[in-house]
């Protein structure tokens, strides 16, 4: 390949953002512009010669416009090889000119469903045009420029201005890998639509597109490579967050920080303000407050040795006082919903913490999947959108829990679904005091909670541990009644749990001989 001449250009667009100073630039190296409907008017209006498509091809546009480019004069002037005899003697005979530059981007069908459009009106907004001719210039790029974002286009004129009016063979080749994967991203789209309408949770075939948002300077470890890419769900989070301040994102900050804010979401659900600090996807203390300050507070206690480098998830806007809080411990990463001014200006005195505002918090409830890579495939499934309720609650115990306890339990279990599993997590006062994550065996899990617990109470100088009068919860059953001896053991005075197990008789008479009180849930949350 070689640099190749633009002679003629067709623009058809749907955004027009640029194309006026973009059509000039060509005109200016004396391209013939080829255009339809609202593109050709636009540039007319700016006071460019411009040659409608209609007459192009010698046939006008019909059916409400879906059919225009639908041509042999314009896919053959798109796919004909230069290089070729019987294809240029073909496009001679039939009286088709080459096109060397195509700029088509397409009907706005992502925005139409994200606004909730009818479905007759998403299918409107489906092109069928504009992806025949992207996909027909991108195929013959040896011969032919194709452009489907406006960010392109001054790469495109700097190149023309260099060669007088070409384009490289590199470039070419660099604009129809995008070019495809643009149509191969708007195909996903409707793919996913469509399989929504039909009710189609899993469908026959999986179609996955995602746009890059960061390239990262390396993966969870140096010599991993990774980026960061949005997929366009309405869901508010890292993928909506602006960065204030702050050096760049990690892969680990990144995914660190969506399990922060996903919990602090969750917790939302209590109608106080909320605090979640996340260590390694896992939280190291969380909590509840009559203000975000106090919450802050509650959640570092239970944990802040694991705390120091953290990430720091508010369920609110953040406050001058709150942010001074936080800034007295080195912390990785603050999220929430906005920062006020006071609390943009204390952050700012730590050049390095990475302050992200989402303008909103996440629907835990809401419909959404989840995917995961394994060898040779993904695993896809349904968010875990699961809440317990109180009346939803079994107890299998003489005792029923204390409304403390149960007001504890529920925030605990709240927690603990978003704890790697196996996981233990004892609470008291609506605060995390000790949790046990991600061991193989739930006895482990207890133990480990346990003893973080006794050490958040050294480190505060208290004379018991912190789980002396808590309440624990286990994200699944507890297979024996030994996890749960342990918990007692621990000072914890009340259990949630699923249930379910082969064993749960024994686990319920352990739980009565120690003076428990237990509820059952009836649903898990493993997190793996």
């Amino acid at each position: 390949m070689s640099e190749t001449p633009i002679k003629r250009a067709l623009l058809s667009v749907s955004d027009k953002s640029g194309l006026i100073d973009f059509a000039k630039a060509l005109a200016r190296h004396g391209v013939e512009l080829v255009s339809t409907g609202g593109s050709a008017r636009t540039l007319r209006d700016a006071g460019l010669a411009v040659r409608e498509v209609a007459e192009l091809t010698g046939f006008p546009e019909m059916l409400d416009g879906r059919v225009k480019t639908l041509h042999p004069k314009v896919h053959g002037g798109l796919l004909g090889r230069r290089d070729k005899a019987d294809h240029r003697d073909a496009m001679a005979q039939h009286g088709i000119g080459a096109i060397d530059l195509v700029v088509v981007n397409l009907y706005p069908f992502e925005a139409t469903v994200a606004a909730g459009a009818a479905f007759d009106d998403c299918i409107e907004n489906i092109d069928i045009g504009g992806p025949a001719m992207i996909r027909s210039a991108a195929k013959n790029h040896a011969f032919v420029t194709v452009l489907v974002d406006p960010a392109d286009y001054p790469a495109v004129s700097s190149e023309m201005e260099r060669s007088g009016g070409a384009t490289s063979p590199e470039l070419r080749r660099r604009l129809a890998a995008k070019a495809y994967a643009r149509t191969g991203a708007y195909d996903a789209a409707i793919a996913g639509w469509f399989a929504g309408q039909l009710g189609e949770m899993f469908p026959e075939r999986l179609v996955v597109a995602g746009e890059r948002r960061q390239l990262l300077r390396y993966g969870e470890n140096p010599h991993q490579q990774a980026a960061f890419y949005v997929t366009g769900e309405r869901r508010f989070g890292i993928a909506t967050a602006e960065q204030v301040q702050g050096k760049e994102l990690s892969y680990n900050n990144l995914n660190d920080t969506d399990a922060a804010f996903e919990l602090v979401a969750e917790l939302a659900g209590f109608q106080k303000p909320a605090v979640a600090i996340i260590k390694h996807a896992n939280p190291c203390g969380a909590a509840l407050g009559d203000s975000l300050v106090t919450a802050y507070r509650k959640a570092l206690a239970c944990d802040p040795v694991s705390a120091f480098g953290g990430i720091v998830a508010f369920n609110g806007p953040i406050d001058g006082a709150t942010a001074e809080e936080v800034t007295k411990v080195f912390t990785e990463v603050v999220i929430a919903p906005a920062a006020d001014a006071d609390a943009r200006a204390v952050f700012a005195k730590k050049k390095n913490l990475r302050l992200l505002v989402t303008g909103g918090l996440p629907d835990p409830g809401a419909a959404g999947m989840t995917l995961r890579t394994v060898a040779g495939g993904y695993l896809l499934q349904s968010r875990d959108a699961g809440r317990v309720r109180a009346s939803e609650l079994k107890t299998a115990t003489k005792r029923a829990p204390s409304p403390r306890e149960l007001e504890d339990l529920l925030f605990a279990f709240a927690v603990a679904k978003h704890v790697k599993s196996n996981a233990i997590v004892y609470a008291r006062e609506q605060a995390t005091v000790g949790i046990g994550a991600g061991q193989m065996s739930r006895l482990d899990s207890s133990r480990i909670a346990a003893r973080k617990s006794d050490d958040a109470a050294k480190a505060m100088g208290l004379p018991v541990p912190l789980a002396k009068g808590s309440v624990v919860a286990s994200d699944a059953f507890f297979p024996f009644a030994d996890g749960l001896l342990a918990a007692a053991e621990a000072g914890a005075t009340a259990v949630i749990q699923p249930g379910g197990s082969m064993r749960d008789d024994e686990v319920v008479a352990a739980a009565d001989q120690a003076g428990l009180a237990m509820v059952l849930t009836g649903m898990r949350h493993f997190r793996h």
